[in-house]
Formats: structure tokens, C-alpha cells, sequence
């Protein structure tokens, strides 16, 4: 991996945490570095709590108990320097919001009022959607786009503040193998240029294995942190669900058979947390 802009800066740190809903533990004892520069990988299944930790960091979810802090300080809600990248949703049809109407809202969405006009903004929102391609259909409703024009978008309105930290909740999600690659490219380019350190959550590793420094694979409560090498073996997964797993490697890309559709702890009512 190319390594020439990075700093090693500590962005984000995570020492003891734990948390959980209700009674249920999703996680506990998790500590993480995410360094300037370093691309790591969310991975488990559903119901083990991938979402809640990006939630945690944008401050829309405490701790149980441990620290989360971000540049030294604690996270706290609306930190402008933690981009968000959500999963694709379909815009709905009539919905008066054009490509540059949505990266606008991250460059001054977060203030109050009515937006005036200037040509600084104007600049800054041009020069965002130059840098994931955008400018073909900046005027065209976001109804009439599709998933992966749309999700080229919410990457650049993560990346209207100048952030240090990328958050990526399922990014890939209901988009097609062409559009899985150009996300995930435009992730790693800004990634790369802007020196950012990236939470990535997804459910399949393959679209991204390229691009990984490291892997935090959660289920049962536990989780294993390291190199895809590492923490992608028959060994760890079969360990970490308490069950039969197999990894296969086959021409670059990681299979793995055997696990569970949901976290054996997962309850119906942590929905909402995942």
C-alpha cells in the first residue's frame, strides 16, 4: 500500500468500550487505533453491533462503559471533522433536491436559515463533485439517479467539511459489481489524498480487500482485530462464532461458509442498533 502521505496521526481511539441495549451486550473490551491514512474493515454478522459503533462515534450513542475519542477529545454529536457515508436509499421520486443540492448540505447544511448564495460555495460544491465524477449530473434530480450515482454523491457531501475521519456504514449495499468497485475506489482516492483514516463497515470484504490495512470482526460479544490474513482464517471465525466456519481463498477473493445469518446473541429489538 502506498504510504507516502501518512501521518500515523491517532484520529480515533477506543479504549475498553462496551456496549449494549437493553440487558444485551453487543461488544466489550474493544480497543482500536484508527490511524491518518489507515483503511479498516467492520466486519460480523447482523444483530453484532458494526452500526452502533459508527453511531457511537458520531455521538448518537453512549458507551456502557470504556472512552471513544477523536483527535484527544471525547466524540461528541455533529463533529464536522467525522465524514458519514450512509448506505444507498433511493431518493423519493418528486423529491425537489438536485446532485448539487445534497453535496450543498454538507458544505452548510449544519447552519441555520436559508443558504445565500455566494461564489465560494458555489466553488466548493463544483470542486466536490469534480472529485468523484458528479459533474455530468450535478442538475439532475436525485430521484432520476441511480444507486451508485447517488452514493458518488453522498461521498462527496462526507468530504464538504475537510474531514480527518471517514465513517462508512454498508456503502455498498444494493449496489451492482461495477458500482461496488467505483465506491470503493472514490473511498480509497479520498482516503489516500486527504490523509483520512476510514471505518468501513460491510458485509462482504471482497469489493474492498485490496484497499484494507486491517479487519475488526465481531460476533458473540468478541471480536478479533489484525490483517485480513490474520483474522479471515477457518481458525479465528470458527472461534469467534463458536461454530463450524470455513474460509476459502480463491483467485483473490475470501469465501466464507457457515456463518450464522445473525449474531446467536442478537435479539429482535437491538434492530435499531445494528
Amino acid at each position: 500500500m502506498d504510504t507516502h502521505h501518512r501521518s500515523d496521526q491517532i484520529v480515533l481511539r477506543l479504549d475498553r468500550a462496551a456496549l449494549g441495549f437493553g440487558s444485551r451486550m453487543l461488544w466489550q473490551d474493544l480497543d482500536l487505533e484508527v490511524r491518518s491514512g489507515e483503511l479498516i474493515a467492520v466486519l460480523g454478522a447482523n444483530g453484532s453491533g458494526k452500526s452502533s459503533l459508527l453511531k457511537v462515534l458520531l455521538g448518537q450513542l453512549r458507551l456502557w462503559s470504556g472512552a471513544a475519542t477523536f483527535l484527544g477529545t471525547p466524540v461528541r454529536r455533529g463533529d464536522r471533522r467525522i465524514g458519514y457515508i450512509p448506505q444507498q436509499r433511493l431518493a423519493e421520486d418528486g423529491l425537489p433536491l438536485r446532485g448539487r443540492d445534497l453535496v450543498a448540505l454538507g458544505v452548510d447544511g449544519h447552519r441555520w436559515g436559508i443558504p445565500m448564495p455566494s461564489r465560494r460555495r458555489r466553488q466548493r460544491v463544483n470542486q466536490l463533485l469534480s472529485s468523484v465524477g458528479a459533474e455530468a449530473y450535478a442538475d439532475t434530480p436525485l430521484s432520476s439517479l441511480s444507486g451508485g450515482e447517488q452514493q458518488r454523491l453522498r461521498i462527496a457531501q462526507a468530504l464538504a467539511a475537510d474531514p480527518r475521519l471517514l465513517l462508512c456504514d454498508e456503502p455498498l449495499l444494493s449496489l451492482d459489481l461495477p458500482h461496488q468497485r467505483l465506491v470503493s475506489d472514490l473511498v480509497d482516492y479520498a482516503r489516500r489524498r486527504l490523509d483520512l483514516g476510514v471505518l468501513f463497515v460491510t458485509h462482504d470484504i471482497n469489493p474492498i480487500l485490496d484497499k484494507v490495512d486491517q479487519v475488526l470482526y465481531i460476533a458473540n460479544h468478541r471480536f478479533r482485530i489484525g490483517k485480513p490474513d490474520e483474522v479471515m482464517t477457518t481458525e479465528v471465525l470458527s472461534d469467534l462464532f463458536d461454530a463450524p466456519v470455513e474460509v476459502i481463498r480463491h483467485h483473490g477473493r475470501i469465501l466464507v461458509a457457515g456463518v450464522p445469518d445473525h449474531d446467536p446473541y442478537h435479539h429482535p429489538e437491538e434492530a435499531a442498533l445494528r
